[in-house]
């Protein structure tokens, strides 16, 4: 396994090349929600696009994974490499608001997310889905890309559908449930690091 990291401003390019994955992943925190994502799994790249366009939060991924064999490393391993985008994106953390939340609507269904960005992992995830797939993708392997997120980003992250009965609605209001909590989290309101501690 090879990672290659580089960082400008609150930016972050990350490649993570392992034998089930090649991946790179481009992020800016300051960006307009622009997107680029090729994750050779179609739905992932939807509810990717999505956090994007509605955290604000410049996005490119591109992953050549075994998705021959199934999605599993795949969703993993995007997560840990997003997660690790996001972690050095942030550099010192100095300023930025640190917690988020959101609750968002769409049709049936309503999302709830809130984050902290305070230096530990722990993904609390509660969910249901009807659907065992959606186009390529196991619904399974949702809460399994919060879990991977959560570790390399160094964050808190709670999801819960509060209602719903639509899987793929379920799903895009808890990415954008997310997004909006992220571009909550990240944004910088002030000039000191937001902990007690000093560091976070």
């Amino acid at each position: 396994m090879s990672n290659t990291i580089q960082q400008k401003d609150r930016t972050a390019t990350i490649r993570r090349t392992t034998a089930e994955t090649d991946i790179v992943a481009e992020l800016n925190l300051d960006g307009s929600g622009r997107y680029s994502i090729e994750s050779g799994i179609r739905f992932l790249d939807h509810m990717l696009s999505n956090f994007s366009k509605h955290s604000g939060i410049d996005l490119a991924i591109r992953c050549d994974g075994d998705t021959d064999i199934d999605d599993h490393h795949s969703v993993e391993d995007i997560a840990l490499v997003f997660g690790s985008a996001v972690l050095e994106a942030l550099g010192d953390k100095k300023g930025i608001q640190r917690y988020g939340w959101a609750m968002i609507p769409m049709d049936e269904a309503l999302a709830r997310c809130a984050l902290d960005l305070g230096g530990r992992s722990y993904c609390v995830f509660n969910c249901e889905f009807q659907r065992a797939d959606i186009n390529g993708m196991a619904t399974e392997m949702i809460e399994h890309f919060f879990l991977s997120l959560s570790r390399t980003m160094k964050a808190n992250i709670h999801l819960e559908v509060l209602e719903g009965s639509n899987s793929h609605h379920k799903i895009e209001a808890l990415f954008k449930a997310f997004a909006y909590a992220m571009k909550q989290a990240v944004s910088v309101t002030g000039t000191s690091v937001p902990s007690t501690k000093g560091a976070i």
